[in-house]
């Protein structure tokens, strides 16, 4: 699929450490949270909080991007330079991103398959990070209820949604248990780097 890309392995085993060092580091100023459906109120299946300027949270007033977590009310902690300068090797967009969502999947979490399209511009990728166990990625196209494909997310690797795939649907159908040991608790840490705001050209 154009716009796709996967790098497996991307992100060295002593890169995933550390990298994760970092995350709970921020995690202990931003705790996760359980976002919940519009409307329904029905809580997502996977806790998550954000990094960055802008945080993406949902509830039942809708999903939005804000500058505060929605619990504390104090702002989102930077993100680590490591994902900044990860971005900035794969993204091939000018502008630093502006969000870095952090999902926690224990076992039996899921995703069903959404668009990301509360962005301004998406001329901008979305970049995914995995960490921890493996996850079952699916994929479609850009409308809902066509065929979809499915690849298999470990931890290391990178995936790249721009282009064409930029607005695809897509989603986790499930965890593997048991494919990592890179977190003590088990689990899946995928981090997804968004651009929110058009850039502003000088």
């Amino acid at each position: 699929m154009t716009g796709l890309r996967v790098l497996p392995g991307h992100l060295a085993e002593a890169h995933q450490r550390a990298l994760l060092d970092e995350l709970r580091e921020a995690i202990g100023r931003a705790p996760f949270f359980t976002p919940v459906m519009p409307r329904s109120g029905r809580p997502f299946s996977v806790a998550m909080t954000n990094l960055g300027p802008l945080g993406w949270v949902s509830d039942r007033s809708g999903y939005r991007y804000q500058e505060t977590h929605p619990e504390t009310g104090a702002p989102w902690p930077a993100m680590p330079r490591t994902i900044v300068d990860l971005w900035r090797a794969v993204s091939g967009y000018p502008d630093d991103p502006e969000a870095c969502l952090v999902n926690y999947y224990r076992a039996g979490a899921r995703m069903g398959l959404h668009q990301d399209s509360d962005e301004e511009d998406f001329s901008a990728p979305v970049v995914s990070v995995s960490l921890g166990d493996t996850a079952v990625f699916r994929i479609g196209g850009t409308q809902r209820g066509g065929p979809t494909k499915s690849l298999r997310l470990a931890s290391g690797d990178v995936l790249v949604m721009g282009g064409a795939a930029r607005l695809c649907y897509h989603g986790i159908d499930r965890i593997i248990p048991g494919t990592s040991r890179l977190l003590d608790e088990g689990g899946r840490i995928n981090l997804t780097l968004r651009r929110v705001t058009r850039a502003v050209i000088e």
